[in-house]
């Protein structure tokens, strides 16, 4: 099977475009270390919910989306050892988190391992 990393973030609008280039950035570094598969999503079809949603997980404002974001990796070892390495590599380490395009107080993420795969 495999292991996922799922990440749920809100992001402003005005801001999307900088976000992109992030995860751009992201994406490429993950892949280098090793993960299987990177995928960022904004939100097209999220209601809000009556108790829960994806736009009430985030306290999301009315400026801003919904992103969903997913890393695929071989196993949680493998995870572990790509996330170490990529926490490490200077093109994120010194990262000012008072200037990434998002609220990173409202994010949440998790560590899931696969329960069905195609």
């Amino acid at each position: 099977m495999s292991y996922v990393d799922g990440f749920v973030l809100p992001v402003p609008r005005d801001r999307l475009d900088d976000y992109r280039k992030l995860a751009r950035k992201a994406c490429r570094i993950w892949m280098e270390y090793g993960a299987l598969a990177y995928h960022e999503a904004v939100a097209d079809d999220v209601p809000v919910g009556k108790s829960t949603s994806f736009p009430r997980s985030v306290k999301l404002k009315d400026d801003e989306v919904v992103v969903f974001a997913y890393i695929v990796y071989k196993s949680r070892a493998q995870r572990d050892k790509v996330n170490k390495q990529v926490m490490a590599d200077p093109r994120l380490a010194g990262m000012d988190m008072k200037s990434v395009p998002f609220d990173g107080k409202r994010m949440f993420w998790g560590g899931f391992k696969s329960l069905v795969k195609a």
